[in-house]
């Protein structure tokens, strides 16, 4: 009898902290919503929803967010400031922000390329200078080997394969059950704080400008879907920069990259300094005691890299 009323109990708890955290997911993506609803236009692409944002005139500049991110990551303060002599598109990548997920459970780089160059082509994009920050210069990339544009700019980005494993996180939610249990458990219980927190590890040394995670949407990113998406895409990366490479060398574009060198979430000497000696046409900026944010932390060097991939690609 005892062994049932434990078992029961159990049970019953079981229970109640599956509700409880159905919930609070629930209530996140209602914060989500009402805090940072979408800021852009929606574009339909091969029956996705893809969100992305348009400002200023002149030529047409793409910009692809990192991981955990959206397309809030430029309007913080570098869409203002490059508006005034770019048409500049952010786009939320897709799964993430406001955009569908790929289909069948896709987490490639070459599928949210692909998506992506459909929806800025709808509004009239044809030979864009390409901007990738962290993950997204990887898209940036796959979106050259498929089809070359103007130029790329690539900040921060991972570009080739890695040592060592992924931090647990990822590891634990690489397999079906750690997704299962993990995502929904983080996605109710992550705290403002702990965010705020590792926002700050990610621009160390440098700190994150005041605001910049109010402005990014913390409820945003915490949706359980939007965490399955991310830990998706981040757990299939290696395998294809490990794919990718070998094609690097036909990208005969002008590309600008900047790096700092106290990056320690995409190390500058395993990924930029060894890509730029592939590329036909790179260009390599490193930032002194910069880490992984520099389009927030030092935006005047990236600035200029952008008119630089400009100039060379004869836009400007």
């Amino acid at each position: 009898m005892t062994r049932k009323i434990l078992a029961a109990s159990a049970a019953l708890i079981g229970l109640g902290v599956i509700a409880t955290t159905a919930m609070r997911t629930s209530a996140r993506e209602a914060a989500a919503l009402a805090s940072h609803p979408p800021t852009g236009q929606f574009l339909s692409v091969e029956g996705l929803q893809v969100h992305l944002q348009v400002a200023g005139t002149g030529p047409d500049l793409v910009m692809i967010h990192g991981a955990n991110g959206n397309l809030r990551e430029f309007t913080f303060a570098l869409m203002e400031r490059l508006s005034d002599r770019y048409r500049v598109i952010a786009l939320d990548r897709p799964g993430l922000g406001y955009s569908d997920p790929l289909p069948d459970h896709d987490a490639s780089v070459a599928g949210q390329a692909h998506i992506l160059r459909q929806a800025v082509a709808q509004i009239g994009v044809e030979n864009p200078v390409v901007l990738g920050q962290s993950y997204g210069g990887t898209v940036a990339l796959a979106w050259a080997l498929q089809e070359p544009p103007a130029a790329l700019v690539l900040v921060s980005s991972p570009s080739l394969p890695w040592p060592g494993e992924l931090d647990i996180w990822y590891r634990v939610t690489a397999s079906t059950v750690g997704r299962a249990t993990l995502l929904p458990l983080a996605s109710a219980l992550v705290t403002h704080g702990f965010v705020r927190r590792a926002v700050e590890g990610v621009f160390a040394p440098q700190p994150a400008p005041e605001g910049y995670a109010d402005h990014l949407g913390i409820d945003l990113i915490l949706r359980k879907g939007s965490m399955g998406t991310n830990a998706a895409q981040i757990n299939a990366l290696r395998p294809q920069v490990e794919a990718m490479q070998d094609d690097y060398a036909r990208l005969t574009l002008p590309v600008e990259l900047v790096h700092g060198d106290a990056d320690t979430i995409v190390p500058l000497d395993i990924h930029s300094r060894p890509l730029t000696q592939i590329l036909p046409n790179g260009h390599l900026t490193v930032l002194e005691g910069v880490g992984h944010m520099p389009h927030h932390t030092h935006p005047d060097a990236v600035i200029a890299a952008i008119d630089r991939a400009a100039a060379r690609a004869g836009l400007r």
